[in-house]
C-alpha cells in the first residue's frame, strides 16, 4: 500500500515539475536577478551608510558573542511566523487572477534581500563575511527559498488555471486544482517550521562558533565594546 502510494506521489511530482518546467525556471531566474540586484545596491552605499550598517553588524556581533540575542523558542516564533505569512500570503495571491505580479515581485525582492545581506558581508569582511555568511544565512534558505519558489510557481499556475476556465472559456473544474494548491501550501509550510527551528536553534550556535576563528568579526566586537 505504502510503495504504492510513494509511487503515486513521485510520479506526481515529476509530471508538475515536467509540466511547469518553464516556470520554475522563470521564476528561479527571477530569484536570481534579485541576488545579482542586491549585491549590486551594496557598491551604491555610500560611506554614511555603510558605516551605520557596519555599527550595527558590530552591535550584534557584540550581542551574539554575549549570548544576548533573543531566546530561542522567541526566535523562532518570529521567524516561522514569517515565514508562514509570506507563504500566506502567495497562497493568497496564488488564488486571485492579479496576484501574479506581486508574486513575482515578492520573490525578486527575497532574492534582493539574500543578495545584499550577503553581498554586505562579503563587501566587508572578505573571506570572513563569506564565511560567516554561509552558518547565518545560507542553510535556513535552503528550505525557504525553494519553499517560497514552489509556492509561486504553483500559485502562478492556478491563476492561469482561473484566467482560462473562468475568463477565457468560462468552463472547467478548478476545485481539484484548488485542494492540490492548498495541500502543497500547507506541505510547505510544515517544511517552513523547521526552517524556523533550524534558524533560531542551530543557526546562533554555529554562528557563536565562528565568531573568535574569524579575525574581522572578533576586531568589530572588540571595537564595540569600547
Amino acid at each position: 500500500m505504502f510503495p504504492n502510494k510513494k509511487a503515486r506521489w513521485s510520479q506526481t511530482i515529476h509530471q508538475h515539475m515536467r509540466n511547469q518546467k518553464s516556470l520554475y525556471i522563470f521564476v528561479a531566474v527571477l530569484f536570481m536577478m534579485g541576488v545579482v540586484f542586491g549585491t549590486v545596491i551594496v557598491n551604491m552605499l555610500d560611506p554614511n551608510q555603510k558605516s551605520g550598517l557596519l555599527n550595527y553588524l558590530g552591535y550584534f556581533f557584540r550581542q551574539l558573542h554575549e549570548d544576548q540575542i533573543a531566546e530561542p523558542f522567541v526566535a523562532f516564533q518570529h521567524a516561522t511566523g514569517d515565514h508562514l505569512k509570506t507563504i500566506g500570503l502567495l497562497w493568497i495571491l496564488g488564488l486571485s487572477v492579479i496576484g501574479i505580479p506581486i508574486i513575482l515581485i515578492l520573490i525578486f525582492i527575497k532574492g534582493l534581500v539574500i543578495g545584499f545581506t550577503v553581498g554586505f558581508l562579503v563587501n566587508q569582511l572578505s573571506w570572513d563575511g563569506l564565511w560567516f555568511a554561509c552558518v547565518s544565512i545560507v542553510p535556513q534558505n535552503l528550505f525557504v527559498v525553494p519553499t517560497f519558489i514552489i509556492v509561486a510557481v504553483t500559485g502562478i499556475s492556478f491563476s492561469l488555471l482561473l484566467i482560462r476556465n473562468r475568463l477565457i472559456h468560462h468552463r472547467g473544474a478548478i476545485y481539484p486544482s484548488f485542494v492540490s494548491f492548498s495541500l502543497l501550501a500547507m506541505g510547505m509550510g510544515i517544511l517552513l517550521i523547521v526552517a524556523g527551528g533550524f534558524e533560531a536553534y542551530i543557526s546562533p550556535w554555529l554562528m557563536k562558533k565562528v565568531l573568535p576563528h574569524t579575525s574581522w568579526i572578533s576586531s568589530m566586537i572588540h571595537l564595540s565594546l569600547k
